[in-house]
């Protein structure tokens, strides 16, 4: 009888989402939202069909999580068609590295002299929160390919750079925790700096590299033997998994490689266009012969990368759906209350005055507009990227240190998702007014 439910649930809920998903865009909502009640629902507090331990179920939340990371990560290198040293990019990277670096000692200060907290735990749950969300942020994002709005494309950016960034911060708070009286600077050194720079530039070349061959070896089969046509959905996962694999044994930080193999097979594709946009690349497409568009020397690197892209976009939704869900799921079989003066504290901080400071110290003498700042800093989305580091801790890390770090997380991540869910689609509309008047006001 439970089996005959879950088809009934997991089939209503598709095809509501599927139905409904154009009416959303246009209300003060979010997916996330209505995907984090269904989790609730199915908990103890509503029908009691699945109970999460985020404690006991963490090797599998992680192992869920990962996945719906990486593949949005490579969604979203695949959004972002502009060369690599144009000076847009240093937006997003300012927020994707600086940010994150001024939020984790703001937040680490305020977990020690607010929350009370020890300099490990501290450190620890900076850590999680400080990377902002690729899955969630998706109403702010770059919808299209050639989208180059400075907003939307360096919170597109951030999202991509910082989830792998925050790996090693990570591990130096379990590292503290573990050895809470050694000295700080037998923890830091010269050893974990040179870690990180190797896990960035490493994970960097290897994403790129193998995003530009597997990309460039794929078109010249099909351009010049009619070979590797089609299954482009194959393709795609097998990047993404061998990007990730094999940064992650060089020891490089695996989500930062796919996100950089989706950069670099969308700027192959940029590069083979030339000017014109894909769909102008691609031109008509013969429905009773797709494979000739495929192997048309002129069209097979935007047909490839667009058909990639469109398989990706819809695995990251339903990877949204499946990890949404299992939040709202572990929040309705949370033990420790969720909603206390601690978790308040931290979320209004973290929203109102870490993340502002963070953005405004990483952007000091760039062009971003005083609004667009003013967006940078509110939609700085916490969701499956902190959910994922939370499983992580608690799957490497003593019990007795990361559990007390549970409710405060994960009342963020749900606030995030309320809070930004429904103030994006308001918030974003007055941005693309005041866009359209500053342009109208330049013709003139």
């Amino acid at each position: 009888m439970h089996e005959t439910l879950w088809f009934l649930i997991v089939g209503v809920v598709l095809v509501f989402m599927g139905v409904a998903a154009t009416t959303l865009r246009r209300l003060p909502v979010s997916a996330a939202m209505f995907y984090l009640a269904i989790g609730y629902a199915l908990g103890p507090s509503g029908i009691d069909l699945l109970r999460l331990d985020i404690v006991a179920d963490a090797h599998l939340l992680r192992i869920v999580t990962e996945v719906a990371l990486l593949v949005s990560l490579f969604a979203i290198g695949l959004r972002l068609r502009l060369g690599v040293f144009e000076k847009l990019w240093t937006v997003p990277l300012r927020l994707g590295f600086l940010a994150m670096l001024a939020t984790i000692p703001l937040l680490t200060l305020f977990g020690v002299y607010v929350l009370h907290l020890g300099w490990g735990p501290s450190l620890l749950l900076a850590a999680i929160l400080a990377p902002t969300d690729p899955v969630l942020a998706h109403d702010v994002q770059v919808h299209n390919p050639g989208d180059h709005d400075l907003l939307r494309f360096a919170l597109s950016g951030e999202g991509g750079l910082n989830d792998g960034v925050a790996l090693p911060f990570v591990m130096l708070g379990l590292a503290i925790c573990a050895a809470p009286a050694a000295p700080v600077g037998d923890v830091l050194s010269f050893q974990l700096a040179g870690s990180i720079v190797w896990g960035v530039v490493g994970a960097i070349a290897i994403g790129g590299l193998l995003g530009w061959v597997t990309t460039h070896t794929v078109t010249w089969l099909r351009t010049r033997h009619a070979q590797a046509l089609g299954l482009e959905g194959f393709f795609a996962l097998g990047l993404i998994e061998l990007s990730f694999g094999a940064a992650q044994l060089v020891h490089t930080y695996g989500f930062l490689a796919v996100f950089a193999a989706g950069v670099a097979m969308r700027r192959a594709e940029h590069r083979a266009s030339g000017g014109a946009s894909p769909r102008e690349a691609i031109g008509t497409v013969d429905s009773e012969d797709v494979e000739a568009t495929a192997a048309n020397p002129s069209k097979a690197h935007a047909f490839m990368t667009e058909s990639v892209m469109g398989f990706t976009i819809e695995l990251e939704r339903i990877a949204e759906v499946a990890v949404m869900a299992m939040v709202g799921n572990v929040l309705a079989t949370l033990q420790a209350p969720l909603f206390t003066w601690q978790t308040a504290a931290l979320t209004v901080a973290l929203f109102v005055l870490v993340r502002p400071v963070s953005v405004e110290l990483s952007l000091l003498g760039s062009s971003a507009t005083p609004a667009q700042r003013r967006l940078m800093s509110w939609f700085g989305i916490r969701g499956i990227g902190s959910f994922y580091y939370l499983a992580y801790a608690l799957e490497h890390g003593a019990a007795s240190d990361v559990v007390p770090l549970v409710p405060l997380a994960l009342a963020v991540v749900a606030a995030s998702v309320v809070i930004h869910g429904v103030s994006a689609t308001p918030l974003m509309s007055w941005y693309h007014s005041l866009r359209s008047s500053e342009k109208q006001d330049v013709r003139r």
